[in-house]
């Protein structure tokens, strides 16, 4: 990357964290998207900091040849828009070269669901695994069920937010926004249990871990990525497809399972943390789908004759 793109892209990316309070996540992944960018737009000549509408249209049309996924092209096309904004703002640039470029059309996806009997399944054999390892994966999947966790509010919980048996747990979700995430009885006997055996996981020279899933890896604490294969390997045991399974599945299904049931949408999107109410609506789909499958299989009048 030149250095005067380096420069504008470093600027713009403490701008998302100081001014949106955009997550650490996020601002990677619009970090890697303009260096995407920059990487191609240098191999036809040109940079991020002098791209002509062109160049950029070009970009984006090679994208779609090398057939990423429609949110994963939309991302990119968020991300280099959004950094032009900004420096045209800054008048860097008096033009944006990314004005013509369209967003694409993106179908809405329901998300992966797992049945209730499905969850119970995969939470007994979490359990099953050998002494602590089965005591802390049991307790993880417990939570997400039981709260709707992100995965990475999940493993960025303290030990000291369970340390009195809370009711509710204080999440710091996206842009550093906290929600009350409660807790039903089988999470917090799970969490009890888990609580008996953490120090199995403590490293010999980190006693004071304040993580509640330490780990010897230099971030002193469970991945997501260890944890999702953790999870798979309960899938297997449970005889469900790994491929169905995920962190995020899980918080699908508590959502789903809460629309089911007849929850408030406006209660589920608390719970969940989204900022906008038409992003909780799929799940009106999702469990709209499974009761139309319901009345057409168990309804006297919906069965074959």
């Amino acid at each position: 990357m030149t250095v005067q793109a380096a420069g504008w892209v470093e600027a713009f990316l403490e701008m998302m964290a100081v001014e949106r309070a955009a997550a650490r996540n996020t601002l990677t992944a619009y970090g890697k998207d303009l260096a995407d960018a920059e990487a191609f737009l240098r191999h036809g000549g040109t940079t991020l900091a002098q791209a002509t509408s062109e160049a950029v249209e070009g970009y984006f049309a090679n994208l779609g040849a090398q057939g990423l996924s429609a949110s994963t092209a939309a991302r990119r096309r968020a991300a280099l828009r959004q950094f032009y904004r900004f420096v045209l703002a800054e008048g860097w640039r008096t033009d944006d070269p990314s004005r013509r470029v369209e967003a694409p059309r993106k179908g809405r996806s329901l998300p992966k669901v797992l049945s209730r009997e499905e969850v119970e399944r995969l939470i007994a054999a979490a359990g099953a695994a050998e002494g602590a390892q089965g005591l802390r994966l049991a307790c993880m999947v417990e939570l997400i069920y039981a709260s709707g966790l992100r995965i990475s509010e999940l493993t960025g919980l303290t030990l000291a937010a369970v340390a009195q048996d809370p009711a509710y747990l204080i999440v710091k979700g996206k842009g550093g926004k906290e929600r009350l995430a409660p807790l039903n009885p089988p999470a917090r006997t799970a969490v009890k249990a888990y609580l008996a055996v953490r120090p199995a996981f403590l490293p010999p020279k980190d006693q004071d871990n304040p993580w509640l899933f330490p780990s010897r890896g230099k971030e002193r604490r469970l991945t997501p990525r260890r944890f999702a294969q953790l999870l798979d390997e309960a899938a297997m045991g449970a005889g469900i497809d790994p491929a169905r399974v995920s962190p995020h599945v899980l918080r699908h299904a508590f959502a789903t399972h809460l629309v089911e049931g007849g929850a408030d949408l406006r209660v589920v999107q608390t719970l969940l943390g989204h900022a906008d109410i038409g992003t909780t609506q799929i799940y009106t789909h999702v469990a709209g789908e499974r009761l139309a499958q319901v009345v057409a299989t168990k309804h006297p009048l919906g069965r074959k004759r």
